[in-house]
């Protein structure tokens, strides 16, 4: 590890010590992971819980990865449902519809928090994240959590690097946010659309596809891909088979977007320039 790493993780350890108890907003991405294997680090398995959020949002191989990852830590681990599409500003979809769910995951966890008044309660928010539209930030600063990867200074990058010597093993892992951003801003989120994008991105993973995304506009399924996946669709019968399992899913059409993957794209497409001032204060 270079001296740089080690600094940052000397960094990201000292954020969680003289803690008495941390529960960890665990998604199973990187980010968290860094975040839980850090409280474990710095004070033992007993005293930290992870705490993974199970709804329709989540897709099922996200939460059995999840499960896998907190137990090749040994840490402690719990899933809770959440209930954010109860909440009709969620499935509204407005360009504001992380901080509803976030909200929700985070008062499932004061909850939680109860028991043990003095504990702290942080999430795998990295300092990259800060400049995008991340309206769950907001949530956050309300409910009093705290995002260590921030406070020790760690971006991407880092969290990636730090992870890869720490032995962690999806240390390249692609981003995996949850189903309902797959759907466009302003299209309402309901569970039989989050179903039909699972199953439509199940069936691309199950032909070796690691880095896409499968975007709702009713009938017509959108999947981007990685650059290294186009050349893969010159063969038809793949073609033929991964049609045939997007119709399956409930779509009509199966179309593929010139314009390779990206990351946050949806917010590059339909973000309310309105809301750029604000977008992530308190609503």
């Amino acid at each position: 590890m270079t001296p740089a790493l080690r600094t940052a993780y000397a960094n990201l350890l000292a954020v969680f010590r003289d803690q008495a108890r941390v529960l960890v907003a665990f998604s199973g991405g990187i980010d968290s992971l860094l975040v839980l294997r850090g409280a474990i680090d710095a004070l033992g398995n007993d005293p930290v819980e992870a705490i993974t959020a199970v709804s329709p949002a989540l897709a099922e191989d996200e939460r059995l990865a999840a499960i896998d990852l907190a137990r090749s830590l040994g840490a402690r681990h719990r899933l809770i449902e959440s209930h954010e599409l109860d909440d009709p500003n969620y499935r509204a979809n407005a360009s504001n519809r992380c901080f509803f769910c976030k909200s929700e995951l985070y008062r499932i966890m004061t909850e939680l928090a109860e028991a043990h008044p003095d504990a702290l309660i942080v999430n795998g928010t990295n300092v990259d994240d800060l400049g995008d539209h991340r309206p769950g930030l907001a949530a956050a600063e309300r409910a009093g959590v705290r995002s260590p990867l921030v406070e020790a200074g760690l971006g991407k990058e880092a969290v990636r690097a730090l992870a890869r010597e720490l032995g962690l093993t999806i240390w390249d892992k692609p981003a995996s946010p949850c189903l309902a951003s797959r759907v466009p801003y302003g299209s309402p989120v309901t569970r039989e659309r989050l179903q039909r994008i699972e199953q439509a991105e199940r069936a691309l993973r199950s032909h070796g596809f690691r880095e896409f995304r499968v975007r709702f506009h009713e009938t017509i399924a959108r999947l981007e891909l990685g650059p290294e996946d186009f050349e893969r669709l010159v063969d038809m019968d793949l073609r033929r088979r991964i049609t045939e399992q997007i119709k399956a899913a409930g779509f009509q059409y199966a179309c593929v977007d010139l314009v390779e993957f990206r990351s946050g794209r949806l917010n590059m497409e339909g973000f309310d320039p309105g809301l750029a001032a604000t977008r992530n204060q308190l609503p």
